[in-house]
């Protein structure tokens, strides 16, 4: 398996100001750096601090609304190497959009979804052109995929400085990007829900903010110590319905064969892998509805369940424990359409299917 997400940023990074005229002030940063090969051969140590300086950007203020307070959002896309030797992006566009959403929702000024697309093909292109992104392998298809590479590509706003609690109105962007494996570790494929609450009606469970991820976070390492890969949250006010898992879209297959995901409201994040798999699925004939479902309906009517989300991929969860009990999905293996999903997902990015809905866009 490719190692899972870690933080080996890439020398060329984005950085973008909203200035007092309201303008978004671009430019791009080389930050130290030696050859991808001269790099392999640093020591642990004389790598950690490569990176530090790479992870160093002295033009940000450390105190601020978002150090402080948690009031900033980010993004989360991928490039993917194709058999070509060009990389191409999953739907940059949609992320682009969420962006501006979120920063609107944060009563920021939004960043463009335009300058979005643009900052991320260029960001990838010029960190390719100096050998920091993977290439193609033939033996990621022999699985699907699940072993191979991507480039992680991670936009995220910052505030002027501040110590009062207050809003921003002259934010920064800044997009970087890493190297990135799978999400999920090796082992149990097993999930657990939680007593935590992620999100509450009125609250910022829709905008994909950084203070959202606390209780996530908090939720998966308390499942991860009982044994279990992931946390499923229920809603906040009849602890009945399932919402969403650690930092992921969920999905079910009944026993009728409907796909059935939790319809967005303002407690559940629109995920864009979540609406690439609905789609995939009503390409394929198979009715998918976006609806409440409860832990008792998952409990006797699932015969799949798996997380996705733009880290998550497509992962299968073989069973989910709820006060003590626990439901084993099939035989505990990847369910049919679990597996399409996964293949038809991994196929389009890797080039490997036919992107007739054109959701892959070259970097140039």
């Amino acid at each position: 398996m490719a190692k899972s997400f870690g933080l080996e940023i890439n020398p060329w990074v984005y950085v973008a100001k909203y200035d007092e005229e309201k303008r978004w002030q671009e430019s791009y940063v080389e930050k130290e750096h030696l050859t991808p090969e001269q790099e392999e051969r640093l020591s642990p140590i004389e790598r950690a601090e490569l990176m530090a300086k790479r992870n160093s950007f002295p033009e940000l203020p450390l105190v601020n609304y978002t150090s402080q307070y948690g009031l900033g959002c980010f993004e989360g896309l991928k490039g993917f190497p194709q058999k070509d030797g060009s990389i191409k992006i999953f739907r940059p566009d949609e992320n682009g959009l969420r962006m501006a959403r979120s920063m609107e929702g944060l009563l920021m000024p939004p960043y463009p979804p335009e300058l979005f697309m643009d900052a991320a093909r260029e960001v990838v292109k010029r960190n390719k052109s100096l050998g920091f992104t993977p290439v193609y392998d033939p033996a990621w298809e022999k699985d699907d995929f699940l072993s191979a590479y991507s480039v992680y590509i991670r936009p995220f706003s910052f505030t002027e400085p501040g110590i009062g609690v207050n809003l921003s109105e002259n934010p920064w962007v800044i997009m970087i990007t890493t190297k990135v494996g799978s999400y999920f570790e090796p082992g149990t494929s097993k999930a657990i829900t939680t007593e935590r609450i992620r999100a509450t009606a009125g609250g910022t469970g829709w905008i994909k903010t950084a203070s959202n991820y606390v209780i996530s976070a908090l939720a998966k390492k308390e499942a991860g110590k009982q044994g279990y890969m992931e946390t499923v949250f229920l809603d906040a006010r009849e602890r009945k319905y399932i919402e969403e898992g650690s930092s992921c879209n969920l999905f079910f297959v009944l026993k009728d064969n409907t796909l059935v995901t939790p319809a967005l409201q303002d407690t559940i994040l629109p995920g864009i892998t979540r609406k690439s798999i609905l789609q995939i699925a009503r390409d394929e004939g198979l009715k998918a509805e976006e609806r409440s479902i409860s832990i008792e309906e998952v409990f006797s009517e699932a015969k799949e369940f798996f997380a996705c989300g733009t880290a998550a991929g497509v992962s299968f969860m073989s069973s989910i424990t709820h006060h003590g009990k626990e439901a084993v999905f099939g035989d505990g293996t990847m369910g049919e359409f679990t597996a399409l999903a996964l293949k038809t997902l991994k196929g389009i990015q890797y080039g490997a299917i036919e992107d007739h809905r054109n959701w892959m866009v070259d970097v140039g």
